[in-house]
């Protein structure tokens, strides 16, 4: 299950990796990958505190794209 495929298929989409849409959605695969890693092994401390700071950093991203949309909605109302 290699990464690369989905990638190349996905910015070729959209032509940016660096864009939040991007970057939200290579989190949710990370975190999906880490979470079924840690049903088998239970006792990986580390995954569990990586899978924190993923988690923590996807919640950032998702409040911080929330209120660009709302901006540009209220922005885009007043013009």
């Amino acid at each position: 299950m290699g990464k690369t495929p989905l990638i190349s298929a996905i910015s070729q989409e959209k032509k940016n990796t660096g864009s939040i849409e991007f970057q939200l959605f290579s989190l949710t695969n990370k975190i999906q990958r880490i979470s079924s890693h840690l049903e088998f092994h239970k006792k990986d401390y580390l995954s569990q505190r990586g899978l924190q700071k993923l988690l923590a950093k996807r919640e950032r991203l998702l409040s911080y794209l929330s209120t660009k949309k709302k901006n540009t909605k209220s922005g885009e109302a007043t013009s």
